[in-house]
C-alpha cells in the first residue's frame, strides 16, 4: 500500500531498504537512463544515504543488497559496461569530445579504463584520425575556425580546442581550414 506524502512515494517500513526497493530503484533509474554497474551502484548507494539509514549495520546490510543486485543485473545481461563504453563513445564523440575528454568520462562512470580504452580505439575503425574528426564537430558546435561568425582571434580559439582536450596539431589544422566544405572534408578523412 503505497500513498503520496509531500510528492514522495511512502510504504509502511519507511526505514527498511530491501532487495524489492533496490530493485525498483535500479530499474526506475535504468529506465531513464543508460549506466555502468560502477555507476548503478553509486547511485542506488546515494539514494540509500538520503533515506537516512538508522545504524551503520543497515548500511553495511544495504550496500551487500546492492553488490548482489548489480551482480545479477551484469549476470543477466541488463548491465554491460562494454556495450554501456560503446554507446557513450559513439555519442561522445559525434558531439566533438576529444578522446582524453571522453576516457575521463567513462573513468568518472565506474568503467574500467582497458574497456574504456578499447571503446575509444574503436573509434579508429570509422576514421584515421578520431581526434580531428571529433575537433571538427566541436568546431562546428562551438562556432569556431570557419564557423565563427566574428572577427578571428587565433589565441582564444586554440584555447578553447586545448581546454576540451584536443592537441595543438589538431587545433591547428581545423582552424587552417578556409571554409566549411574544408573542414568537412577533414572530418570524413576515411580509415586506410
Amino acid at each position: 500500500m503505497r500513498s503520496r506524502t509531500h510528492g514522495r512515494a511512502t510504504t509502511p517500513n519507511e526505514g527498511e531498504i530491501g532487495p524489492a526497493l533496490l530493485d525498483a530503484w535500479a530499474l526506475a533509474y535504468l529506465g531513464r537512463y543508460a549506466s555502468s554497474a560502477e555507476n548503478l551502484r553509486r547511485v542506488l548507494l546515494r539514494r540509500a544515504r538520503r533515506r537516512g539509514l538508522p545504524v551503520p549495520e543497515a548500511s553495511e546490510q544495504t550496500a551487500t543488497l546492492v553488490d548482489a543486485l548489480v551482480e545479477r543485473y551484469r549476470g543477466s545481461g541488463l548491465l554491460d559496461d562494454a556495450a554501456y563504453a560503446a554507446a557513450r563513445v559513439q555519442s561522445l564523440h559525434r558531439r566533438g569530445e576529444s578522446g582524453a575528454r571522453i576516457r575521463a568520462r567513462l573513468a568518472a562512470k565506474g568503467v574500467e579504463s582497458s574497456l574504456a580504452a578499447e571503446a575509444v580505439q574503436s573509434l579508429r575503425a570509422e576514421t584515421d584520425d578520431p581526434d580531428l574528426a571529433a575537433a571538427c564537430a566541436f568546431a562546428r558546435r562551438r562556432r569556431l575556425g570557419p564557423y565563427r561568425r566574428a572577427a578571428a582571434d587565433p589565441a582564444r580559439e586554440l584555447g578553447a580546442f586545448a581546454r576540451a582536450g584536443f592537441p595543438r596539431r589538431v587545433a591547428e589544422r581545423v582552424l587552417a581550414c578556409a571554409d566549411v566544405e574544408a573542414v568537412e572534408a577533414l572530418a570524413r578523412a576515411e580509415p586506410d
